[in-house]
């Protein structure tokens, strides 16, 4: 394949791949985000989201990130809190579970790129593939965190 054909294929693969797993997790039932897996789960290095504050400067730039949330009808956008109720905090929690996941998959696509690329230029789609989905799971990680850590002071003080 011509290298020019190649970074079609690539470009419409990408494209493919983002709207395709960013529909499917939204079909997904909202059960299924509801708390905290495997993968969802906070990390003792993250520290309720500041390791992202502190390494990233996630403050300073998450709100450049595009936000897919309502793209497809029913979708919930994670730009701005819903409320800020605990049931609104929860769901919103629920919906970075929701992106998270999405991009994590798309990622998980990756090797398909070897299938037609050229073996030198694959670093260059995992390098794409990097920046374009792990700054919105840091994003939505440290807000996220946040949430949870704001949702526990609440419990607590209720208790």
């Amino acid at each position: 394949m011509s290298p020019g054909t190649s970074a079609v294929v690539d470009a419409v693969a990408w494209f493919v791949i983002q709207v395709g797993t960013g529909y499917l997790v939204h079909r997904l039932p909202a059960s299924t985000f509801e708390h905290d897996g495997p993968l969802w789960r906070a990390r003792a290095f993250e520290r309720g989201g500041r390791f992202y504050e502190r390494w990233f400067r996630v403050r300073r730039w998450k709100h450049l990130l595009p936000e897919g949330g309502a793209v497809f009808a029913g979708g919930i956008s994670k730009r701005r809190l819903p409320g800020r109720d605990q049931s609104s905090l929860l769901v919103y929690a629920r919906e970075t579970r929701r992106g998270e996941t999405g991009h994590w998959l798309a990622m998980a696509f990756l090797p398909l790129f070897a299938l037609w690329n050229p073996w030198w230029l694959v670093p260059y789609m995992a390098a794409y593939a990097l920046v374009t989905n792990v700054p919105c799971i840091v994003a939505m990680r440290y807000n996220r965190l946040r949430i949870e850590r704001i949702c526990a002071r609440a419990r607590a003080r209720a208790a």
